[in-house]
């Protein structure tokens, strides 16, 4: 990817620009692929995280906050996000027994059963989009994200 024909400059870019455009124009084509995967199920990347974190309760239910503190990208629309996942019969949600300020969700057995489905295209894309780059590749670049 050259960051100059994509962005149609001559101009030299300097270099800490150069990087931090390159990596957002690496974020952009790497969210297309993830996207254009969940298309099918009709489910956004967001609501796929969801889905995923409850999952990753097992069985226990989560509350908004749960979901907002552990969410990959941090948004403000979680509600939203939940109520898009109840009208498609993947999550559950009710008044928490001992604390009614409180809204327990959980992911239902349809939601698991997509949700598997999901993983597979993702990790299609997820694998096209780094198949250009090394095992090893990938650890030193793992190892410069760290660093920042």
């Amino acid at each position: 990817m050259n960051v100059e024909e994509i962005i149609k400059t001559t101009k030299r870019i300097p270099l800490e620009s150069r990087t931090l455009i390159h990596m957002t124009l690496v974020h952009n084509q790497v969210n297309e692929r993830i996207n254009a995967a969940l298309k099918p199920f009709e489910v956004s990347l967001q609501q796929f995280n969801v889905l995923r974190i409850l999952r990753g309760q097992k069985g226990k239910p989560a509350n908004l906050s749960t979901l907002n503190e552990r969410m990959v990208t941090k948004m403000s629309n979680t509600t939203r996000l939940v109520d898009k996942l109840l009208a498609k019969g993947f999550v559950n949600r009710a008044v928490c027994e001992t604390n009614r300020r409180k809204v327990e969700i959980l992911i239902t057995d349809r939601g698991l059963e997509v949700l598997s489905k999901m993983d597979k295209a993702v990790s299609a894309a997820e694998k096209q989009s780094v198949s250009n780059l090394t095992q090893s590749e990938l650890e030193t670049l793992n190892t410069i994200l760290d660093k920042f």
